[in-house]
């Protein structure tokens, strides 16, 4: 028994050492089997984005900001005119904020010849006096569209109206009354075809029904833009870059989704993205719970 039990100690003894010695040489690793599942199953659930390295915000948001198909002339003249705009509380509020820089007071006091340019540091100016202008625009959409609906007990009761607060006087004096941008008929059946297709992250509703800032300045930026002659596609696309800098939270999140489900942010429509499915605040907390987003900074929220 004791020569029995004295082989198979050397025996054990060869394997432990051939094992070591392996080891050093190839460096060999046990793994459960439970562990591999569990890594396969962590890769997977990172997303395609993550896994191909894709960095959405740097491709969304690109150094020096992005052109948007639209020129804004002296319109920011026109606003502090007539009241829109109240110079004095205009400037007291951005002076909070670091000022007005060059190009910003050019929007607001001088002529934009040029396509505008949209920037991560720029883009709640942008908001701002794109709210102004579709307030105070004169456009049916806001004489008998939803903001008119008297289930809501008045257009003066909302965050788009009410919440505009660096104009002269009541800010109902300055709903829908100036004809800033003067529409043809089939401009403006144009306007309220893709009002009616363009979501925003912060609530339900359309363009069409502006309830809030964001939705009142894409009414303003689609009435500029139908007046200049742009097409369908051109007012979706350049709309899609527009909320992407409002909401800059939202889409790199849309794009990780996208790249999920088998496609990409490249070959799917603006029209498609801007929709309900995508865009309202319903449709990105379905995407929301299925991905794990990547984190990112936030955007303009629903006040000046």
């Amino acid at each position: 028994m004791n020569v029995q039990k004295n082989i198979w100690q050397i025996i054990t003894f060869a394997l432990l050492l051939a094992f070591l010695t392996l080891n050093l040489l190839f460096k060999i690793e046990i793994t459960p089997r439970w562990k591999n599942v569990s890594a396969s199953n962590e890769t997977s659930e990172a997303g395609i984005a993550a896994k191909k390295g894709v960095d959405w915000e740097e491709k969304l948001y690109p150094v020096g900001g992005a052109e948007l198909a639209v020129r804004w002339g002296d319109l920011g003249q026109k606003l502090i005119a007539k009241g829109v705009i109240d110079k004095d509380k205009f400037e007291n509020l951005y002076a909070q904020r670091g000022g007005m820089d060059v190009y910003e007071k050019s929007l607001i006091y001088g002529t934009v010849d040029g396509k505008l340019k949209i920037t991560g540091e720029n883009s709640g100016f942008l908001l701002n006096i794109f709210w102004a202008l579709g307030l105070s625009n004169k456009n049916s959409i806001l004489d008998t569209g939803p903001m008119r609906d008297k289930r809501y007990g008045g257009a003066e009761n909302f965050a788009s109206t009410g919440g505009w607060s660096v104009a002269k006087g009541n800010t109902m004096d300055h709903y829908s009354k100036y004809n800033f941008i003067v529409l043809t008929p089939a401009q403006q059946t144009l306007v309220e075809k893709v009002a009616q297709n363009i979501y925003r992250p912060c609530c339900d509703n359309s363009t069409y029904f502006p309830d809030c800032n964001h939705g009142m300045a894409m009414l303003g930026f689609l009435e500029l833009m139908a007046s200049q002659g742009a097409t369908e596609q051109e007012m979706y696309s350049n709309a899609l870059t527009l909320n992407s800098y409002w909401f800059p939270a939202t889409y790199p999140a849309v794009a990780q989704y996208l790249e999920k489900i088998g496609t990409s942010w490249d070959k799917t429509s603006p029209q498609e993205i801007l929709g309900v499915n995508y865009s309202s605040s319903s449709g990105f907390r379905q995407i929301l719970s299925k991905i794990n987003p990547a984190q990112s900074k936030g955007g303009p929220g629903c006040g000046v």
